[in-house]
């Protein structure tokens, strides 16, 4: 059997899936932790072009597409045109900068084989292609993520740089900018992504399960998940103190502004009782 072949690429934040099956005449509701595979006919009918048993394409929610058997960079960018007609928001141009390419090999082993690259297995499963392909999925999805929180924390440095400048004003605007970015990268990463849910088939299949599960430590997505969970409580942290920082710059002005129209009520009423002010 020859090998089979994987690129995975992250091109937005999220796909709506049911759009497009509608679009295919797929009969199915498709909820978050399931990817929509296109295979047959139907891709086929969108490439345009005669398709092979073992070519597919997985669309994940949570906004990667993963290519099995197509190395073309034609029929890869034909694709991305379609799911564009559903999500205008992907840009083709940067669309591989979140990509992996990976394989899969038939070899007479003993055990299962993992690399950085490939993966060996001693029998082709048909579970195989679904589960790689979503570990890839999510892989290029929080390399995304990864990058966007990096992008969050250059933000937060020019805010206390311009702190210890001295400069402790914060404006309520960027103060909600800075807490949207941040909830919107807990959002695609926690809720969103949701690394540690696993697909239906390892439930039933101790094997698939086995080497979903290989695959998940391999690629390290646990850990990675939990790195950013920390610095995504990091990032609240931090901008609490700059929110509490900023409630009590306020606190205080109003504060001296009350003091202030204490002490001219003082004044005007002592230059009134001494005759320099005629009183009313």
């Amino acid at each position: 059997m020859k090998d089979i072949t994987f690129k995975a690429m992250a091109v937005t934040n999220e796909i709506d899936l049911n759009k497009i099956a509608i679009h295919c005449g797929i009969p199915k509701k498709y909820t978050w932790e399931q990817p929509l595979i296109l295979r047959g006919d139907i891709l086929k009918s969108i490439l345009k072009k005669d398709i092979d048993a073992f070519q597919q394409v997985l669309v994940f929610s949570f906004g990667s597409v993963v290519f099995v058997n197509h190395t073309h960079k034609d029929e890869i960018t034909g694709f991305l045109k379609f799911i564009q007609s559903f999500e205008p928001d992907i840009e083709l141009q940067p669309a591989d900068r979140y990509t992996d390419d990976y394989s899969l090999h038939i070899e007479e082993i003993d055990s299962m084989e993992l690399t950085d690259k490939y993966v060996v297995v001693a029998e082709y499963e048909s579970f195989y292609p679904e589960l790689i392909s979503t570990v890839l999925a999510k892989s290029v999805a929080l390399e995304k993520i990864e990058e966007q929180l990096g992008k969050i924390h250059d933000s937060l440095e020019i805010m206390i740089e311009r702190l210890e400048k001295g400069n402790l004003r914060v404006g309520n605007k960027e103060l909600a900018r800075t807490t949207a970015k941040i909830v919107r990268h807990e959002y695609n990463t926690l809720a969103y992504i949701m690394i540690l849910d696993k697909p239906d088939l390892t439930w039933t299949n101790s094997t698939a399960s086995q080497f979903y599960d290989g695959m998940m430590v391999f690629f390290e997505l646990n850990d990675r998940f939990k790195i950013l969970k920390s610095k995504t409580d990091i990032l609240y942290h931090i901008l609490e103190g700059f929110s509490n920082i900023s409630h009590s710059i306020r606190g205080l002005f109003v504060e001296w502004i009350v003091v202030i129209l204490i002490v001219i009520e003082v004044v005007l009423t002592i230059l009134q009782i001494i005759g320099w002010i005629p009183s009313h």
